[in-house]
């Protein structure tokens, strides 16, 4: 059975308010994190500070005498009520919905608003957002918000509550995955075990299982690892008596220190030719 990356593209979500992760069709758990209240109040701040900046310097250039002596004092009025519902709601909602949940705020923190499921948020989530915004950020001084967010698990605000939103934190360190040897039991035979080229897709399909096998679930990781040995079983001689997750850590193990060798291998007789390739004949000018 092939278990090629696209079989994976179908999500479905195992209950998000009491599981915290989201699991794919070949049941690999995803750690999508939700960014802390620290992080969504820097970003909040970041936004409305540049909401504010814009809605001022509008009104300054409304206000100058060039343009004011063109309009009556009910006519400024009037701009100044639409620039303030255009900086309070129209800006956020734009730039939600055209860059997907990001904005300079979330940028800056590394977050993006997303709904429960891990999808891209629509119109619809960024104006209800905007929308619930203005009386818990803008009439109560983010009060109402910090409320709900402190006591929330995902540090959700009023708006995402009735959205369907939250802010995932997806700036994350770089992760160095971890280079296993051979197992313990497989060690005789991978001395004298026989592990021949094996289809890239194969390859990369092991590799891949071996890096996300704690995120299975414990019946879909046999089943993968059985599938993926009878397939890799083509290639090696003779198989070992073993578990068939362990014998992927042995054959992919066997097969990366041959690689290794090999490239070590090759780089000597390089070495070795160097002298000659990038020698110059004599009495030849070095210029």
């Amino acid at each position: 059975m092939s278990t090629e990356p696209a079989a994976a593209s179908a999500t479905t979500v195992v209950e998000p308010h009491l599981d915290e992760e989201l699991i794919t069709g070949e049941a690999v758990a995803l750690d999508l994190r939700p960014a802390d209240f620290i992080l969504r109040a820097a970003g909040a701040i970041i936004d409305w500070v540049t909401y504010l900046l814009v809605f001022l310097g509008v009104t300054l250039v409304v206000s100058m005498p060039v343009v004011g002596d063109l309009l009556d004092e009910a006519t400024r009025t009037a701009i100044s009520i639409v620039l303030l519902v255009v900086c309070v709601v129209g800006i956020p909602t734009t730039v939600e919905t055209l860059t997907q949940g990001r904005s300079l705020g979330k940028l800056a923190v590394g977050a993006r608003i997303v709904r429960d499921d891990g999808g891209s948020i629509s119109f619809r989530h960024a104006l209800t957002r905007s929308l619930v915004g203005v009386v818990e950020l803008f009439l109560t001084f983010g009060g109402i918000a910090t409320i709900v967010a402190i006591l929330h698990p995902r540090s959700k605000r009023l708006g995402d509550l009735l959205a369907g939103t939250y802010s995932q934190h997806e700036r994350v360190s770089k992760e160095t995955p971890p280079v296993y040897g051979v197992p313990l039991e497989l060690a005789d035979w991978a001395r004298t075990a026989d592990v021949a080229r094996m289809p890239g897709g194969l390859s990369r399909r092991i590799a891949q299982f071996l890096r996300q096998a704690a995120g299975h679930s414990e019946q879909s990781r046999r089943r993968i690892a059985a599938d993926l040995a009878r397939e890799a079983s083509r290639f090696v001689s003779p198989m070992p008596e073993c578990d068939a997750e362990v014998f992927l850590a042995g054959v992919a193990a066997v097969r990366r220190d041959r690689e290794y060798r090999a490239l070590q291998a090759e780089r000597e007789r390089m070495a070795a030719l160097d002298p000659v390739l990038k020698g110059l004949p004599n009495g030849f000018p070095d210029r």
